[in-house]
Formats: C-alpha cells, structure tokens, sequence
C-alpha cells in the first residue's frame, strides 16, 4: 500500500467532487484502492479538511461507549458512525 500524503489525500477528494474523474481513475492514479478514496470524499464531506489532519488519538472509554451507543440507538453502518465522529477507521469501531 502506498503511504499517501494529507496533500495528496485532499487534492484526490476534491478532482473526485469536481465530476471529472471516477473513484477508479483516482485511486489508479495514487496507488490505492477505490473503497479507499470513497472513505476519504465520506469522511471529508462530513469533517471537512480537518478529517485528515488528525493523525494518532486515544478515545477514552467514555467516547467509545457514546460512539457505539449512537451507532446502536441510530443504526448507522459503522462507516457513516466513523465519518460523522471523524474516526479514521471504520474498523475502529466494530
């Protein structure tokens, strides 16, 4: 897997939101996979620029139960719970 930069990340969301490029061409084009860059336009869309400037955080335990009780009470998919609390993985939260 490529190591890819915040540049790179967010220079990739915004030639997808601007229509002329597919999630396949993109990713293609950086080395990464297509679910990839569609996490990052989610995750963007939702956090904006600031949702790749985190880079490592410790969730107290506390956050963690507010996070899954959201996801359980909502029943959001755990990658819509990740976008929308600004987690970088999905898997973080299974």
């Amino acid at each position: 897997m490529t190591k890819v930069s915040v540049e790179q990340r967010i220079q990739a969301v915004q030639r997808y939101l601007n229509g002329n490029e597919t999630l396949i061409e993109i990713a293609n084009d950086i080395g990464v996979t297509a679910q990839i860059v569609s996490e990052w336009v989610r995750r963007y869309q939702k956090n904006g620029v600031e949702t790749f400037l985190k880079s490592y955080t410790n969730y107290s335990a506390d956050y963690k139960m507010n996070v899954l009780n959201y996801m359980n009470e909502t029943g959001t998919s755990s990658r819509d719970t990740a976008a929308l609390f600004n987690i970088s993985s999905p898997g973080m939260i299974r």
